[in-house]
């Protein structure tokens, strides 16, 4: 049976899970990219609670892009530092850390975030 390319992804994210969890000190930055929007999530995982989130539908012109991404980690960044949270975990949920996905992780990092 051969798998196709989400199915693997989503095979690659509970390998990723299982060893990724955010805690109170350090909760979890969540990236998700579907063929219209992407979408950030900063999750505390002992809680089991979103505590910030943003995505390219709430960008004005915001289009599924590089640059798009790179603002969507900006803003969620600024959203975690208005929550106080400084220190973060990754989890890129089985995507390739390139495109999309390392523009959001740069853009957060030029805001400040640590992972």
């Amino acid at each position: 049976m051969k798998l196709d390319k989400n199915s693997l992804r989503k095979k690659r994210a509970r390998r990723v899970k299982a060893k990724i969890e955010g805690a109170g000190g350090r909760p979890r930055l969540s990236v998700f990219r579907s063929l219209n929007c992407i979408y950030a999530q900063i999750i505390d995982d002992e809680k089991g609670m979103t505590l910030a989130s943003f995505d390219s539908r709430k960008i004005k012109g915001g289009k599924n892009n590089i640059e798009t991404a790179k603002k969507i980690g900006k803003e969620i960044a600024k959203l975690a530092k208005v929550k106080k949270i400084e220190k973060i975990v990754f989890d890129r949920k089985g995507y390739k850390y390139h495109g999309k996905v390392k523009a959001l992780a740069e853009g957060a990092r030029e805001e400040g975030l640590q992972f």
